[in-house]
């Protein structure tokens, strides 16, 4: 699948033209489409052509989050172009964001017949809807924009130079129907949802109706396309949907627009006692007249708004595209009403294929992943977007638990309940059950994440903005925590569902934590009038990994102070933390023996690394697992960091970040995890995985530069 996305909500889009997943209107709202996780019942929104013997092709625009998809044959090539609207500064057409689903179908040469198939399931497919299928009006023909006369080095006309934006006689016509889909409100009593956070409550159980129009574009010489919606049954029961069979030739194209009706908004505002000029003027702003011309400006601002923001990016090293798309897809994953990040835009896509019950819910923003994220973010140069998260990070510190810590996830609006709740109704992915809303881990105790914020803030500090008092007191506040709890057991990074544990990797978090702190104090003389306590507290953490963590028969960090012989590759992330150097002889010691398969006690095959060895590891959960990519890529890093004793730690180093970027798929986008045939498991596309690709990157070829001098 490819992503595309608004910054509040996305939709996977696959080869052959179907959309099999997006939550409406934000990232956590209910799913509209979700075949991916049940064919029959889950919903989808498939444009395909009729002749199955083609071939297909899928890939970005360039520096985009347009996706283009081709289908190529020999009657004819024709393409689906699918965007959500993005504005930009200095925008023609208007500065604001239209919430729409935007798919322009086209034939760049010959002849093609396209099936076209909407069949919305509204509520995770609990809801049942009506179908309308309404009489748009009065057909109105309309002349193209002229883009050349007003941008002659347009990277509209760059990329669809097939378009002939400057024929007098070429028409466009909005179609005469709209589809509209009703779905039912039904009051349901657990889950998302119900939650005493208002906007979670209003974000959670949004089911709003859609609508569907298109808008019809004709060849120079007159000739246009004829396209009817036909309701049609669906077998699910839920109601009915939308079908139609048309066909392009060379030159015409139709673009296909979804979004929540605007009578719909328009009487929630009133509810709300908005006056009448105020919903006039949403009309105004947000139902405005269709035409071609508008269209192709609507995807012209698109397109330069996301080359205006990769544009930003300061890396030009080694893998530039792959780090690019990374920095793109961590964009899309960005909620822009308040800056966090999502860790992945789908839920309960399985990390097993079988009933090991793996399946998870990823639509919140984990402190870890979001600290990932900004740090990732500041070593582009993006300095907007981690300043956008540091104000996330404020909220959320200004409202602590009442033992003075965070929670270890939220709501992408700072809400604390994410109530866990199975569908039973959906057979899940493959067959994967249960399919899982919400997220039961999110009382979970893991120390690590205060390690991993603070040193994320420490780098903001040192990169973007220098911290203001206010945030440097909440700052404090979490190092003091840290000091207080650090030796408590916890849950670990993988958020294990077992035995709480004193797991090494959090401990190593609960140094940097305290260190960062540390580091703070001195670089900036900021108050602190507990700082003999942080030191001895971050040298006894340190005194007592090298002590309880160390397997001094195997040579080998262990996952946990109980479990020393138990291997974990979270370990990895020691030189990349600065704990100890990636030379240090027990550091490497370990790394060697992760390298090992594991019939040989290591946690690597071919080259990927598992994060434990899951049918020995009592982790709360049955059945095996795939390789962690995040683990793979941590792994690169950590031989990069370890070549300054044995440069062919550097070359196996580029070879495993070449291998492991050609498990993205066909778009570069990676899942959770790689199975044993290269298949990718878990939620898509993973935040995790695609920083610690450009943190790897980063790296690597700095490590590689500096060899070369």
């Amino acid at each position: 699948y490819g992503l595309i996305g608004n910054l509040h909500t996305a939709a996977l889009v696959g080869m052959d033209g179907s959309i099999d997943f997006m939550c409406w209107p934000e990232f956590d709202s209910p799913s509209v489409f979700c075949r991916i996780l049940d064919k029959d019942k889950g919903g989808h929104f498939v444009i395909t052509p009729e002749n199955c013997d083609l071939t297909c092709k899928q890939q970005y625009l360039p520096f985009s989050n347009v996706l283009s998809t081709k289908f190529l044959s020999e009657e004819g090539v024709g393409s689906v172009t699918d965007y959500m609207h993005r504005p930009r500064p200095g925008s023609r057409s208007h500065g604001y964001m239209l919430p729409w689903l935007m798919r322009t179908v086209e034939v760049i040469r010959g002849e093609l017949t396209f099936d076209l198939e909407c069949f919305p399931a509204f509520d995770y497919a609990r809801a049942k809807h009506t179908l309308e299928i309404q009489d748009a009006g009065h057909i109105e023909k309309q002349h193209p924009s002229k883009h050349a006369s007003e941008a002659e080095e347009s990277i509209f006309q760059s990329v669809f130079m097939h378009w002939d934006l400057t024929e007098e006689n070429a028409e466009s016509f909005v179609g005469a129907q709209r589809a509209v889909f009703t779905p039912e409100q039904i009051e349901h009593h657990d889950g998302m949802g119900f939650t005493s956070n208002p906007a979670d409550h209003v974000a959670q159980t949004a089911v709003h109706p859609m609508d569907l129009r298109f808008v019809v574009g004709c060849t120079g010489s007159g000739s246009c396309p004829l396209v009817r919606l036909e309701p049609t049954p669906h077998k699910s029961g839920l109601g009915d949907g939308v079908k139609s069979r048309f066909t392009l030739i060379e030159g015409q194209r139709v673009t296909f627009i979804m979004r929540t009706t605007p009578e719909y908004v328009a009487s929630e505002l009133a509810k709300t006692g908005v006056g009448a000029a105020e919903i006039d003027m949403y009309y105004v702003k947000y139902n405005p007249t269709l035409s071609m011309k508008f269209v192709e400006r609507v995807l012209e601002d698109t397109l330069l708004y996301w080359l205006g923001w990769i544009r930003s990016c300061a890396y030009s090293g080694r893998w530039l595209e792959n780090v690019e798309r990374s920095a793109l897809i961590l964009k899309l994953l960005t909620y822009e009403p308040t800056g966090a990040v999502v860790a992945a835009v789908t839920f309960s896509l399985p990390e097993a294929i079988g009933d090991s019950g793996r399946n998870w819910d990823y639509r919140f923003t984990w402190v870890r992943d979001s600290a990932f994220t900004m740090y990732a973010f500041m070593r582009l140069g993006l300095n907007k977007e981690a300043k956008c998260y540091m104000n996330f990070v404020s909220k959320i510190c200004r409202a602590k638990n009442p033992d003075g810590g965070l929670q270890i996830m939220y709501t992408l609006r700072g809400g604390r309940e994410m109530p866990e709740l199975v569908l039973p109704h959906l057979e899940g992915y493959r067959g994967c059950a249960p399919v899982r809303i919400g997220n039961g881990a999110a009382d979970h105790i893991q120390l690590d994440i205060y390690g991993e914020l603070l040193d994320a803030v420490y780098l903001y500090n040192k990169y973007s903005n220098p911290l203001s008092y206010d945030e440097w007191v909440d700052v404090r506040a979490l190092v003091d925590y840290v000091c207080d709890n650090y030796d408590q057991p916890d849950m670990g990074i993988w958020e294990v569902r077992g035995q709480r544990q004193n797991f090494t990797y959090s401990k190593i978090q609960c140094w940097v934590a305290v260190d960062r702190g540390l580091r703070l104090v001195e670089k900036r003389d900021l108050p602190c009038f507990t700082i003999d306590r942080w030191r001895r507290v971050r040298d006894t953490i340190y005194e007592e990994v090298m002590e309880k963590a160390w397997n001094s028969e195997h040579e080998y960090f262990a996952q946990s102070y109980e479990n020393k012989d138990t291997l974990d590759a979270a370990v990895l992330a020691m030189p990349l933390v600065f704990f100890c150097d990636g030379t240090d002889p027990r550091f490497i010691k370990t790394m060697r023996r992760i390298m090992l398969p594991p019939h040989r006690g290591g946690l690597t095959a071919n080259n990927l690394v598992f994060r434990y060895n899951a049918m020995e590891t009592d982790d709360g959960l049955s059945g095996e697992e795939g390789a962690f990519s995040l683990c793979t890529f941590w792994l690169a890093e950590a031989l990069a960091r370890a070549s300054k004793s044995n440069l062919t730690m550097l070359y196996k180093a580029q070879v495993i970040m070449d291998e492991m970027i050609m498990y993205g798929n066909h778009v570069g986008l990676f899942s959770e995890e790689v199975d044993k045939s290269g298949k990718h498991l878990g939620n898509f596309p993973q935040a995790f995985t695609h920083i610690a690709l450009i943190s790897a990157a980063f790296n690597i070829d700095r490590a590689l530069k500096t060899n070369h001098k």
